[in-house]
């Protein structure tokens, strides 16, 4: 049978091997930085306004539910207080 011998790379070889592929690694990096199409002043400044009113009508809700809870458990509460004694 013919011996099938696998040639190793040699130190210098894997290390030419690994600057060559950071080297890739930050030519795509740029690559895909050019494909980018960043936001102008204006859209940023537009979607600040809406993050902004969409986390306080959000707190605003929380608030009512959890006062509304909370006037419903301590009324509760009190109503099982008094069938008790």
């Amino acid at each position: 049978m013919a011996d099938k011998s696998v040639k190793k790379k040699g130190f210098f070889a894997k290390v030419k091997g690994f600057f060559t592929g950071v080297g890739k690694f930050f030519r795509d990096i740029i690559s895909e930085m050019k494909k980018v199409v960043w936001p102008s002043k204006k859209q940023i400044i537009n979607n600040t306004l809406v993050v902004l009113a969409v986390v306080v009508i959000a707190a605003v809700i929380l608030v009512v539910i959890d006062a509304v809870f909370g006037y419903g458990i301590s009324g509760l509460f009190k109503l099982l207080g008094n069938l008790s004694a």
